[in-house]
């Protein structure tokens, strides 16, 4: 593991886990310190409709930037934790470095709401953004998703429902570690089943929390992106994958599936850094560094 990362880990340890209940792993991620990014952007909170009640989002403008293209955020947390603040930094630096208007989506969690409300509340979004971008100086018609962890499984999901309900055009599909097969059997399970941050036995209480009621021996597609039986047609994907983390293998995995499909992906792996590293860019020069290359592949994509 990269040697200034385990030194941040030390002083500050996080690890995701359940115990303690559903309000407390909530807590223990928006108490984690963070740094101010770019704090000079133009931000703006909106609601949006959505299908079980209003859906608050957050939108973060780029500077000098006219009519930018737009990027749907939807931020990690197991599809339990986490919301417009926690990642608050994270959209920031994605409307910066790829010269973007972010909008950052506050979807329902569970276990009060599980799959797949998370689901359709992130379509619906992108339906919504799609159709309004004008609203705010925007140019809709350069749309990416991105998200981390459980966000860039939300990204994979409503990539294959634009293609699958002719629209709208996805450009571009940014996946930080994200988790689309559903496959535990795969070898990072064990070789990272304590791993820092994220173990096997949070994915498993996430899990439960999320798709307790779903045959997890045949998930839906809409569930594990990975699963869909035709991948073809699907935006370009950057699917960003962790060494020391149990998902690694299922990005890399859905990285192969794309591709055999045809569809162009560029796959990296952070060999020593861990599951979340992007809430350690600009302190780890590693994670910065994973970081940047993502986020470069991101602008490249929406500004060619």
């Amino acid at each position: 593991m990269d040697a200034i990362l385990q030194k941040v880990l030390e002083a500050v340890p996080f690890q995701l886990t359940v115990d303690g209940g559903i309000e407390e792993a909530r807590r223990r991620l928006r108490d984690l310190p963070r740094g101010a990014v770019h704090p000079d952007l133009r931000v703006e909170n909106h609601q949006i409709d959505g299908p079980a009640g209003p859906i608050p989002v957050r939108v973060y403008w780029p500077d000098d930037v006219e009519r930018p293209p737009v990027t749907m955020y939807f931020h990690g947390g197991g599809f339990a934790v986490g919301d417009l603040d926690t990642h608050d930094g994270t959209a920031r630096e994605h409307a910066v470095a790829a010269g973007t208007l972010v909008v950052s989506v506050d979807y329902r969690l569970a276990p009060e709401h599980p799959y797949p409300a998370a689901v359709d509340d992130v379509w619906a979004a992108t339906r919504w953004v799609a159709d309004n971008a004008d609203r705010f100086g925007a140019d809709g018609s350069r749309l990416a998703v991105a998200g981390d962890s459980a966000g860039g499984t939300l990204s994979a999901v409503v990539a294959q429902l634009a293609r699958d309900n002719d629209g709208p055009p996805i450009a571009f599909q940014l996946l930080w570690y994200p988790s689309t097969m559903w496959d535990n059997s795969l070898p990072s399970f064990a070789e990272n089943a304590d791993a820092p941050v994220l173990d096997n036995a949070a994915i498993e209480a996430f899990t439960r929390w999320y798709a307790g009621h779903v045959d997890l021996s045949d998930p839906p597609a809409g569930l594990a992106p990975g699963r869909a039986a035709d991948l073809s047609g699907l935006p370009p994907a950057y699917i960003a994958v962790a060494g020391h983390d149990p998902l690694r293998d299922d990005g890399a995995r859905y990285a192969e599936l794309l591709a055999a499909a045809g569809v162009t992906v560029d796959l990296h792996l952070a060999d020593t850094l861990v599951h979340g590293y992007l809430g350690y860019a600009g302190v780890v020069p590693a994670a910065t560094a994973a970081a940047d290359r993502g986020l470069a592949a991101l602008r490249a994509a929406l500004h060619a």
